[in-house]
């Protein structure tokens, strides 16, 4: 009997410790309020955003002329992210990553533009999104964006892979 509710609660608790919350309905709010804010206060970069399903907003400011990129394309980029109060955290001109390593809004968001249609043309897509945060690092600071930071990002696809 002893065995059985060892095993028991060695189940319990081992279902219990995988599952997974990435659902905060206050954070969620919270980024809204500051995305809506931060839209009304910059209607000419931020205007005329589409809200879509996962929870970013986006601009496609060039739909590019080739292949879509896949979940799990290798993709080359050229980036700027900035905070909603206009710093900049990041940015690179030649950057190759897996699409399936970046932050969710990234993934969700590189899907709607297309690479372009050929090695070394320029005719890539281009998306501007502004990705709440959890869809970006969630409660987690990562180098210098602080926990719950909602991003802006504007990317140009430059590459597309397998």
């Amino acid at each position: 009997m002893k065995k059985y509710l060892l095993l028991l609660s060695v189940v319990i608790l081992g279902l219990s410790a995988c599952k997974k919350v990435d659902f905060d309905a206050e954070q969620v709010a919270i980024d809204e309020a500051k995305i809506q804010a931060y839209i009304a206060a910059n209607p000419t970069t931020a205007g005329g955003l589409t809200k879509d399903a996962s929870g970013i907003y986006y601009k496609i400011l060039n739909a590019g002329a080739g292949p879509y990129p896949t979940e799990t394309s290798t993709i080359k980029v050229s980036f700027k992210g900035t905070l909603l109060n206009g710093a900049t955290f990041d940015q690179s001109s030649a950057l190759t990553i897996k699409l399936s390593s970046t932050i969710k809004g990234w993934q969700a968001g590189m899907l709607k533009v297309k690479g372009p249609s050929a090695a070394g043309a320029t005719d890539g897509g281009k998306i501007y999104m502004i990705i709440p945060s959890a869809l970006a690092y969630g409660s987690s600071s990562f180098g210098n964006v602080s926990a719950n930071s909602v991003l802006v990002f504007t990317i140009e696809l430059t590459g597309v892979g397998a």
